[in-house]
């Protein structure tokens, strides 16, 4: 394999997985008082700070989601995710459009099986892929090694606290967030509400620094909220310097139990060490 196709299907991969959770840009703190907010009542302020307590609280939910990244990438993924004792959870990852996929699709990659431990996240590749890594199947994202993908540790960070709150968390950002009303989502009724976001006004510094670093400068953020305080569905779309980039994800079975398993270490490929050893190749 050429070293630019190894660090290619990497960072795919990689991009893949940072989206599977929920928000693209998210803040690691609390979210505090709120501020003095152009357009947003007091009683929508105070519902999703609720909905931002019981879904953090709620620890673990089954996830489906769809994630375009312009005409780059596009993917579905479906499975359940923890976040109570550190990130935790198994996904389904199938590659559905765009130019990267169809580069993907020639080394025999379609779909993925991902793994997110507390330490670090694993990819199971096809056949075709583990033919050029000596046989082995999964690759090894260390959090703390994503820098090398050039996200810098902003974008571990983001890895590490893909949870549903945070999109809530976001929301309330906005200075003009919206009770668009009650609706039916997957036959539960919800309370949505719509804002948003401007990076200038963003108060939380860390988020700030985020949104600027993926060169956001207005997002667009949807939520919906059941009668228990948690969130069933969000839609956030925005633009960045990889083009628009539209994220729907629908939530259930809040407390759902969660496992993930290391895969066998005779079977994996840590990510540094397979650019490393691709670096030495001649492209």
């Amino acid at each position: 394999m050429k070293c630019t196709d190894g660090r290619r299907v990497a960072l795919a991969v990689a991009t893949a997985l940072a989206l599977t959770g929920t928000a693209a840009c998210t803040s690691t703190e609390s979210s505090g008082t709120p501020r003095k907010d152009r357009g947003t009542s007091a009683r929508s302020l105070a519902a999703l700070r609720s909905a931002e307590r019981s879904t953090a609280r709620a620890a673990s939910a089954r996830v489906r989601s769809t994630t375009v990244m312009g005409s780059r990438l596009s993917i579905a993924a479906d499975g359940a995710l923890g976040w109570g004792d550190g990130l935790t959870g198994t996904f389904t990852i199938r590659y559905t459009g765009g130019t990267t996929a169809e580069s993907l699709r020639a080394l025999g990659i379609t779909s993925m099986e991902a793994r997110y431990l507390p330490d670090a996240y694993y990819a199971r590749m096809s056949e075709a892929f583990a033919e050029k890594t000596d046989g082995k199947h999964w690759i090894k994202y260390v959090y703390d090694d994503l820098v090398a993908l050039g996200g810098g540790a902003d974008f571990a960070d983001q890895m590490r606290n893909t949870t549903p709150d945070q999109s809530v968390k976001l929301l309330l950002e906005s200075g003009d967030v919206r009770n668009v009303g009650r609706e039916k989502i997957a036959g539960r009724t919800a309370t949505h509400y719509s804002g948003t976001v401007a990076v200038g006004d963003v108060a939380d510094a860390q988020l700030k620094k985020q949104l600027q670093q993926a060169q956001v400068t207005t997002e667009t953020v949807d939520i919906w909220v059941d009668d228990r305080n948690l969130l069933v569905k969000k839609v956030e779309k925005g633009r960045t310097g990889s083009g628009e980039l539209t994220q729907t994800a629908y939530y259930s079975d809040y407390g759902v139990h969660v496992t993930a398993a290391k895969p066998p270490a005779a079977d994996t490929e840590d990510f540094r060490d397979l650019l490393a050893r691709q670096s030495t190749q001649t492209p």
